[in-house]
């Protein structure tokens, strides 16, 4: 059984109260430069934006861009954080459409010209031989005379990797890694081994090694420290922190006993040698 490796033990993983500890965790996201740019995989309704537009507004120019497979659910994020009170977002969310599991990310994001630039591999990653051109239709907040965004300086993986296929998470995690600038961080939170919602799966629910499939056909991944070190590592990236975080609360209503393991870990871009 995984034991507590240090993280928080007062987070759950949904709901827009359930990110508090995103920034307590991810303390970088606020000490660094004042121009910070995330892309968020898989952002949902919003709220893994909401606390990091909140505590990046004041004298900050920090820009999200979240991308979700679900064009009803992205409508719904730029509502809810468009309504959320005390942030001016103006030109600081940016919403795209992206099945990342099956298309590569836009080129708007990083152009090739510029990912070679970044120290990345100069290959294209997607897995339907397809990257949309940047254009001021698909990217209007990008400027005449700009090729792309430049890449960005953290990418957040937040219980999204857990839920595609295994055999294709090597390839998410480098097209993650292609988009970041050196120095630049993933920022990851998934499943561990033996939380309970692992144990709670059937026999006939399990589709491979760790891997189960729920009711609505949805796939659940639990990682285990050794299995995420070896996917972020083959990206070429590097190991800043790896933990299991164990959590156990207990239900008000029903008096039940919950307990969580999620794994967490932070994961660096190298800088290019100097050549």
């Amino acid at each position: 059984m995984p034991t507590h490796g240090g993280a928080s033990t007062t987070a759950t993983p949904r709901g827009g109260s359930s990110r508090r500890y995103l920034l307590k965790e991810f303390p970088e996201l606020v000490s660094c430069c004042d121009s910070v740019k995330v892309l968020e995989v898989g952002c949902g309704n919003g709220s893994t934006v909401l606390p990091i537009l909140r505590l990046c507004s004041a004298g900050r120019n920090t820009v999200v861009y979240g991308c979700d497979c679900s064009e009803d659910v992205l409508e719904r994020a730029k509502e809810i954080v468009s309504a959320a009170k005390g942030i001016h977002i103006k030109d600081r969310f940016h919403p795209f459409l992206l099945d990342f599991s099956i298309h590569s990310f836009p080129e708007w994001l990083v152009c090739s010209s510029c990912q070679c630039s970044l120290g990345g591999k100069c290959v294209d990653f997607s897995l339907d031989g397809h990257r949309e051109k940047p254009s001021k239709s698909n990217a209007p907040f990008m400027g005449e005379d700009q090729c792309c965004i430049g890449g960005v300086d953290f990418v957040t993986l937040i219980f999204t990797l857990s839920a595609v296929p295994f055999d294709k998470m090597s390839l998410i995690i480098e097209r993650c890694a292609s988009t970041l600038k050196p120095g630049g961080l993933i920022l990851f939170r998934d499943y561990g081994l033996y939380d309970m919602t692992m144990l709670r799966f059937s026999p006939d629910q399990r589709v491979g090694s760790r891997e189960y499939m729920r009711s609505d056909g949805t796939l659940s991944y639990f990682f285990s420290l050794d299995v995420a070190r070896d996917l972020f590592c083959a990206a070429g990236l590097v190991t800043l922190e790896l933990e299991y975080c164990c959590i156990r609360s207990v239900n008000r209503r029903n008096g039940k006993t919950m307990r969580r393991v999620w794994v967490h870990g932070k994961f660096q871009k190298p800088m290019p040698n100097p050549s």
